[in-house]
């Protein structure tokens, strides 16, 4: 029976299913917003909550406890030098999920999974906003000549 068994599978093995919730914590600790499935974006944020709380605390025990699930150098400094303290006064709900409609492919909803106050954090240390085309053939161009 299914009696109290709160978790989905994604249809995805245990291990799978793990690894994909550590990619997507660790994609919005670097970029502070991710845009996934609405089922995926439920099952991530209480793991991206529970972090958080551990980069408020920021002791080095729970340094550890992060560190058994962020493996990203990047995301896992983000989460202690700029989220944790961001988040210090906050006692939870530090993420929030807003609906961005379908999938035009196969239909399953869009969501967008981000830090509240976001913008208060600054620049996202993960990839700078993409150039536009023609300022990257520029650049392009210009890398070869000294």
């Amino acid at each position: 029976m299914r009696h109290r068994r709160g978790n989905r599978k994604l249809g995805r093995t245990t291990s799978h299913r793990l690894r994909l919730f550590q990619h997507l914590s660790e994609a919005l600790f670097r970029n502070f917003m991710i845009t996934t499935t609405l089922t995926k974006a439920k099952e991530v944020r209480p793991i991206a909550e529970r972090l958080i709380t551990l980069g408020k605390a920021g002791t080095p025990q729970s340094q550890r406890l992060a560190q058994k699930i962020i493996k990203d150098k990047v995301a896992y400094l983000t989460l202690f030098q700029k989220i944790g303290p961001h988040f210090a006064a906050r006692p939870g709900g530090y993420t929030r999920i807003i609906r961005i409609g379908r999938r035009p492919g196969d239909g399953a909803e869009s969501v967008l999974l981000e830090l509240v106050d976001r913008e208060k954090l600054g620049q996202a240390p993960g990839r700078p906003i993409a150039a536009k085309k023609g300022e990257k053939e520029k650049e392009k161009a210009g890398a070869g000549k000294k």
